[in-house]
């Protein structure tokens, strides 16, 4: 069976894409069996075997005692015998599934696959993804019959990008095969390294559907949240005190308000919304949450514009400081940030805006969205938006941003993480 062989190192299993999810997969299971490692990217291939991580997620001890072996070279994939695909699944400018990648790796698969081998998807898709966009590739390419000459699983990701706790040891990993026989073979190889165990989902559409859910359920929460923020504004009520004081009962979900990017919350309720039309149905709740979601960077950008004419400045050369690019705090990824919605409308309103952020590459932000991050602060700031709650800005007090601000200077703190700091200078939240 293709489980023990692995172990016996009989056989190599390969993860295609090493990206933030894909490279702590194969390093965890480069520590009980031999793992190529493949991904287009030469660039990151060349870190990834002087032991750095591209993502700036793993520290180099993760590379210690690993069998692996780094390639961008199709060629090499030849040698293995269970692929676990592990590639991004963005949304286009339509905001509709863009299975490009996907579909690509599915490609590299059917050219390099083998009667009686395995693949499992870890891509977050829509329900059906898989047995009816990737593996038809898989058979074309390869000559080979889905189920009789190999097998497909699905193990959505649970990685949580700058989330230390909840890793990929210890957090439940969902698994799911197309027959019962590789189910097992396909939940014993995850059971190498997932110490809190595996939950084997009834069918690879359910364990799709339960990953697509997950971020969905998220979305739709925050978006009530975000919705009553504005509400609670134009009633002139502080949300976090409104929040504090409903989270004293023992069933309140606690949900804060805030940007909703990224390449998960952000994108997969598109997914499900997509499909879901395929099947007739408009999914109104998800679209409403997504629509508000969306829509949070104009709303504080706006609120950023009347203060300052509250102020008697014009917003035409008024200046703001953005703390903050990524999609969340401590992690150097930006892709899908909201933040960039709020720089946007923000210089549509004739406004000087810099941004600033310890994590992020200027570079890659001017090749995603056509402008470069600030060296340093600056001063004489009309308004300060802490917009990403890295640890360095929760660091700094109230003096700093005095040093940095005119005298009607103001802060806007998007999660109200310095509510308890700011007491001399004018301070606005969600």
């Amino acid at each position: 069976m293709i489980y023990q062989d692995l172990v016996d190192k009989k056989e190599k299993l390969a993860v295609l894409g090493l990206g933030y999810v894909g490279l702590p997969i194969a390093l965890a299971l480069a520590k009980k069996v031999d793992v190529i490692g493949f991904d287009i990217s030469e660039e990151r291939v060349d870190l990834m075997k002087q032991g750095i991580d591209p993502s700036e997620e793993l520290g180099q001890e993760e590379f210690n005692g690993s069998s692996i072996s780094f390639t961008s070279n199709v060629e090499d994939l030849k040698e293995a015998k269970f692929y676990i695909v592990a590639v991004p699944t963005p949304i286009d400018q339509h905001k509709l599934p863009d299975l490009k990648p996907l579909l690509a790796a599915s490609k590299t698969v059917g050219e390099v696959i083998k009667k009686g081998d395995y693949v499992v998807f870890e891509s977050t898709v829509y329900p059906g993804c898989t047995e009816e966009d990737c593996v038809p590739v898989i058979e074309q390419l390869s000559g080979l019959k889905f189920k009789e000459d190999f097998m497909v699983g699905y193990s959505p990701e649970r990685i949580n990008p700058g989330d230390t706790k909840h890793t990929l040891q210890n957090v439940v990993k969902v698994v799911s095969s197309c027959c019962d026989a590789s189910l097992d073979q396909v939940a014993k190889v995850y059971e190498l390294v997932v110490t809190a165990g595996v939950h084997r989902a009834a069918s690879i559409k359910v364990a799709e559907a339960a990953k697509i859910i997950e971020n969905t359920q998220r979305d739709v929460n925050i978006a009530l949240i975000n919705e009553l923020s504005i509400i609670f504004n134009k009633m002139d009520i502080d949300t976090y005190d409104v929040l504090k004081a409903a989270g004293t009962k023992w069933n309140f979900l606690n949900f804060s308000p805030g940007l909703v990017g990224g390449h998960c919350i952000g994108v997969d309720p598109y997914y499900l919304t997509y499909k879901a039309k395929e099947y007739g149905y408009h999914a109104q709740i998800i679209n409403s949450g997504r629509s508000v979601n969306d829509s949070m960077g104009g709303h504080i950008a706006g609120r950023i514009v009347k203060e300052l004419i509250a102020n008697n400045k014009s917003s035409d050369g008024a200046k703001v400081l953005i703390m903050g690019a990524t999609f969340k705090e401590n992690v150097s990824d930006i892709r899908n940030s909201k933040v960039v919605d709020v720089y946007s409308e923000l210089i549509s309103f004739g406004l000087k805006v810099d941004v600033i952020d310890p994590h992020a590459s200027s570079e890659e932000v001017n090749n995603h969205y056509n402008f470069t991050l600030a060296n340093e602060v600056g001063q004489d700031y009309d308004a300060v938006v802490l917009a990403v709650n890295h640890d360095a800005y929760l660091n700094y007090d109230e003096e700093f941003y005095k040093s940095i601000m005119t005298d009607k200077g103001f802060i806007f703190d998007v999660k109200g993480s310095l509510k308890s700091k700011i007491m001399d200078i004018k301070y606005l939240s969600l």
